[in-house]
């Protein structure tokens, strides 16, 4: 009898991960006002009463593609920040690139513009997006960048302003390319758009020191 239950035992086990995966692509792909809970199941190969065994709704739903694709990613980059012992320069490379990495050159990037189109029609998702990404998200650019100011290593700036200059070229990159980019026949390659978003961060962060 194993061999025969094993398969539905697996598939039951992975039926979650499919479901947020269909979420995630029509969440992206269609905006979160036009998903419903039927077109993600059926995307997803199960049925509505299946999906509600996992989700209670649509903004439980979205909220659990959030907590398993993106907050681990946060969670990774605080602990990157915890243990860095290199200059402060260097910690926020690595926290960008390993952002771009895991949420940038996936489709978790189309998030952020579904965020920003949806935000204030759907203010309960924005709260909870905007508490355990968007917030947690600064606070470790705010920690590279006072880590920095403290050493000495960066000028003394107004942090809370410089964190929106630090996040708002990748926001635009990722907000660009699930909109407009369709328009566009010559798009930057996106590895060359963060290296020079670099490079001008460290002239203006080390200024006359570099």
């Amino acid at each position: 009898m194993l061999p025969a239950t094993a398969p539905r035992k697996r598939r039951k086990e992975a039926r979650p991960a499919e479901l947020l995966a269909a979420a995630l692509m029509l969440f992206v792909d269609k905006g979160y006002a036009a998903t419903s809970l039927e077109r993600v199941a059926s995307h997803a190969g199960v049925s509505k009463g299946t999906l509600y065994l996992y989700y209670e709704s649509k903004e439980a739903l979205f909220k659990a593609v959030i907590q398993e694709g993106i907050v681990p990613v946060i969670a990774e980059n605080e602990a990157i920040a915890a243990q860095h012992t290199g200059s402060s320069f260097e910690l926020l490379q690595r926290l960008l690139d390993n952002w771009w990495t895991k949420i940038g050159q996936t489709a978790y990037a189309g998030i952020p513009k579904l965020m920003v189109a949806e935000a204030r029609n759907f203010p309960e998702i924005a709260q909870y997006y905007y508490e355990n990404v968007i917030s947690r998200g600064r606070r470790l650019v705010g920690t590279a960048l006072m880590r920095g100011m403290d050493s000495g290593e960066f000028r003394r700036m107004d942090v809370e302003t410089t964190i929106d200059v630090v996040i708002a070229p990748i926001l635009m990159l990722l907000i660009w390319r699930y909109s407009l980019a369709c328009c566009q026949s010559d798009a930057s390659d996106p590895r060359h758009y963060l290296q020079i978003h670099l490079d001008l961060l460290r002239q203006g962060l080390c200024g006359s020191q570099v």
